[in-house]
């Protein structure tokens, strides 16, 4: 018998290697019941590696842990596709010691990573942070871990489009700092640069310097001095740099710190220690050192005095807004700070002084420059009754205000929050930026260290020297501080000057896309027209007087409901007193009757004059031609007899024929979607020259209606005043608010236009093709200026005659680069569409 003993054969077993995992909780709105329970579990069970699901529905809590390379906006978007919502909160953070777009691509990563957080952007040109997150479940102090883990400093955010006081003396500190630092860098880096360079310029100089000095003597003190320079006002670039380069997430300090750090080492080793290099290899570039030190701290000083400028225009909208007001308490006058008024008092507005606060005019008249706000220059009227801006200038008499809003609920205060979320936001474009920088500055180092081998290997001898600079002004030159500053500086530019215009871009992406639409469709009445009818036409048969007719008709339609009764009543009150009306009869669709002053009156339609067997003839061909141009005829008799044809239209804005002109002319289609009857729509868009009309469609219909345009012409923008028009606003790839129109279509639109005027719309799209234009050219630059300079500064063209760049060159071109993307987008500051004086 045989011993052998059979075992089962086992077979190996793929191990699934442990990945980090992490706890969520999210709070879920619109649990009901265990079956929402149940339907929100098994949403949630399903995803990629989630565990432990449970959901409460007395706390109205889901919670799972997961997969910590999960993404949050997985879990969020489970819990959405199975019918209920989480709830989102947005928190806001500061951050010091951001240089480059790298800095910015390290944050993003840092607090994406976040339990929670939907979404992160930080902006370069403000200094800021927004995390979208889960409400509830994100403590700011895990927020500012996450910076201070990444190599940043975390601060409290400023507040309204970063233009706070403290904000602006943050910036001052910075900006002295910077001077002060480059006047240090300077006055020690010039001995240097004259005891290594004076003998270029001063024939025998080096001679003198070696008789006086002497060789050893003259490079310690070279020595010293590049020491101080590095470590005193250079200090900066070694601080933030080497600890990103240690972490492998160099950033542009650790260009510097590398470009710089290299050339000192180099020189100090053939000052110290001669014998450790090839005797061809012992040469001093202290000169590189402390001038691109002193000329990078140049630049960014050039750079932080220019971005001060950035937010100019919101700053001077804010400090528009009176320090003090004059309150009436017990009869009398008395200043008080601003800060102190509170909804309800009355303030007294004296004239050449600003409005103190938003409110409501309840005594006295004036004319009042409201140009802050909607960049309209004229004047207007403002009497008891009418509504006050904070911060507008009382040009002439003076009146009393109630105050009706205060702190951060006036208009100052949410145009410079619509501006900031604006000048937060990030446009698609820069998708490709960050996709870009992300990778380029270990690409940098790659490219540097490619250049000391490939110098070392192919060129003549001694070569060690060569490859050390060539390599060090790669790694200077490459520093991509222009690419994260081209896009936000342009952003915060274009958005501060469209608010001086009287445009408020609430989304930054609505620049970007306001600037490719291919088609405006607008709304008609209220957006295109004046928004109510008025009288427009009062013919008058043989034997009878407009006055008299129209004081007649006035008093009957009194009476009435319609909205154009409305429009015959407001005429004949501005023509004089009513009478009163006696026997009062409406017969709906027909028209109105009564007497007055004894004589029977009837007002209305062909239908009514008909039914009360009153002749029409003498006025029928007026009242077709008049029906053909778009008004509303109505006849009036007296005493059984035609009176007069009166007509009835919402009129065209004044302004509405030439914008539609000049959109036309600058090769976008123009169309007009209204819920207005074909006969009035085709009139109206004859007047002004549209060709593509939609009418009688309701405000479902008006975002069928887009989408027919959409396929037919591409991109499109609808400009609306109505609640109505919210459905569409939100449709269009960029809706337009007329700012006079309601809240519901301001807050569903991308783009308000504060005036009201029609003028916006073409100021919007200008701005906008003027902001992404500075783009594209910031970009160009930024880009073009790197792929172009690395391979010179690496001299890689040498061999084909073309100059190489020396590392002090490479240090002014690459200081120079940032300057000129910010004084570019700086010239955004005059764009716009030049109006008529």
């Amino acid at each position: 018998m045989d011993a052998r003993t059979d075992f089962p054969l086992i077979h190996p077993v793929a191990v699934e290697p442990v990945r980090p995992r992490g706890a969520l909780s999210l709070p879920v709105e619109g649990l009901s019941c265990a079956s929402c329970v149940g339907r929100v579990e098994r949403a949630l069970a399903a995803l990629p590696g989630a565990r432990d699901v449970s959901v409460n529905l007395a706390t109205g809590k889901a919670s799972l842990t997961v997969p910590a390379d999960l993404p949050a906006q997985r879990v969020v978007q489970a819990i959405a596709d199975s019918g209920y919502t989480v709830p989102e909160a947005t928190t806001a953070i500061g951050i010091d010691g951001m240089t480059c777009a790298s800095c910015v691509g390290r944050i993003e990563r840092a607090l994406a990573a976040l339990p929670g957080v939907t979404q992160a952007s930080v902006n370069l040109a403000t200094g800021r942070a927004e995390l979208r997150h889960a409400a509830g479940m994100l403590a700011l102090s895990k927020v500012e871990e996450a910076v201070r883990s990444a190599g940043y400093e975390p601060r409290a955010a400023d507040g309204a489009a970063g233009v706070t006081p403290e904000r602006q003396e943050r910036q001052a500190r910075e900006t002295t700092q910077l001077w002060r630092d480059v006047t240090l860098a300077a006055l020690l880096a010039m001995p240097v640069v004259l005891l290594d360079m004076g003998g270029h310029v001063v024939p025998g100089f080096h001679e003198l310097i070696a008789g006086w000095l002497g060789h050893y003597s003259n490079a310690v003190l070279q020595a010293i001095l590049a020491t101080a320079v590095l470590a005193w006002p250079g200090r900066r670039f070694f601080r933030l740099g080497v600890p990103g380069l240690l972490r492998g997430h160099p950033d542009m300090n650790a260009l510097v710190a590398l470009g710089a750090g290299a050339a000192y080492l180099a020189s100090m080793v053939a000052v110290l220690a001669p014998g450790l290099l090839p005797a061809d290899g012992a040469n001093l570039y202290f000169e590189a050192s402390v001038l691109i030190v002193t000329l990078i701290l140049l630049g960014r000083a050039l750079e932080a005095r220019s971005r001060g400028r950035t937010g100019a225009a919101i700053t001077r909208l804010l400090d528009l807004a009176p320090k003090t007001a004059r309150v009436i308490r017990d009869g009398e006058e008395q200043e008080v700070p601003v800060a102190a008024l509170a909804v309800g008092d009355r303030v007294r507005v004296r004239p050449g002084e600003r409005v103190p606060a938003d409110g409501r005019i309840v005594d006295g008249a004036s004319w009042i420059d409201e140009s802050m706000v909607t960049g309209e220059a004229e004047p207007v009227r403002r009497e008891q009754g009418d509504a006050t801006v904070g911060g507008t200038l009382n040009t002439s008499g003076g009146f009393d205000i109630e105050v009706e809003r205060v702190g951060s609920d006036t208009l100052l205060a949410q145009i410079a929050r619509m501006v900031e979320d604006a000048q937060g936001g990030k446009l698609p474009v820069q998708a490709l930026v960050d996709r870009i920088t992300a990778r380029f500055v270990p690409a940098v180092l790659a490219v540097a260290v490619a250049t000391v081998l490939a110098w070392l290997a192919f060129a003549p001898s001694p070569a060690l020297g060569p490859a050390i600079v060539h390599a060090i002004a790669v790694l200077v030159i490459a520093c991509p501080c222009a690419m994260g500053l081209a896009v936000p500086m342009s952003i915060m530019v274009g958005t501060g000057r469209a608010a001086e215009r009287g445009v408020l871009f609430r989304q930054g992406s609505a620049l970007q896309a306001l600037g490719s639409v291919k088609v405006i469709a607008f709304d008609k009445t209220g957006t295109l027209t004046e928004g109510g009818p008025r009288l427009t036409d009062l013919v008058t048969a043989e034997g009878f007087s407009r006055d008299d007719v129209l004081a007649a008709a006035g008093e009957v339609e009194g009476r009435s409901e319609h909205p154009i009764a409305r429009a015959i009543v407001d005429a004949a009150r501005e023509s004089g007193t009513i009478p009163a009306v006696q026997a009062f009869e409406s017969v709906a669709g027909y028209g109105v009757k009564g007497r007055v002053g004894g004589r029977s009156v009837a007002v209305g339609a062909k239908r009514w004059m008909d039914r009360l067997g009153i002749a029409t003839s003498d006025l029928d061909a007026e009242a077709q031609r008049l029906g053909r141009s778009g008004r509303s005829p109505l006849y009036a008799a007296i005493d059984g007899r035609l009176a007069a044809l009166i007509a009835v239209a919402d009129p065209v804005r004044a302004d509405a024929a030439t914008v539609v002109r000049s959109l036309k002319a600058s090769g976008l289609t123009v169309a007009m979607i209204t819920g207005d009857d074909q006969r009035t729509a085709r009139a109206v868009a004859d007047t002004l020259g549209i060709d593509a009309v939609a009418a009688e469609v309701l405000p479902d219909g008006k975002v069928k209606a887009l989408k027919d345009l959409r396929r037919a012409h591409g991109a499109i923008a609808f400009v609306g005043d109505g609640i109505n028009d919210a459905p569409a606003l939100a449709e269009a790839e960029v809706g337009i608010a007329i700012g006079s129109g309601t809240d519901v279509a301001i807050e569903s639109a991308d783009v308000v236009l504060m005036s009201g005027a029609l003028r916006g719309v073409e100021e919007a799209i200008a701005l906008s093709r003027a902001t992404m234009a500075n783009i594209r050219q910031n970009l160009f630059w930024a880009f073009a200026y790197n792929v172009a300079l690395i391979p010179v500064a690496a001299g890689a063209l040498a061999v084909a005659g073309v100059p190489t760049l020396s590392p002090i060159a490479a240090a002014g071109a690459m200081a120079l680069s940032s300057v000129f993307v910010v004084m570019n987008a700086l010239r955004l500051r005059r764009a716009g569409v030049e109006r008529a004086a």
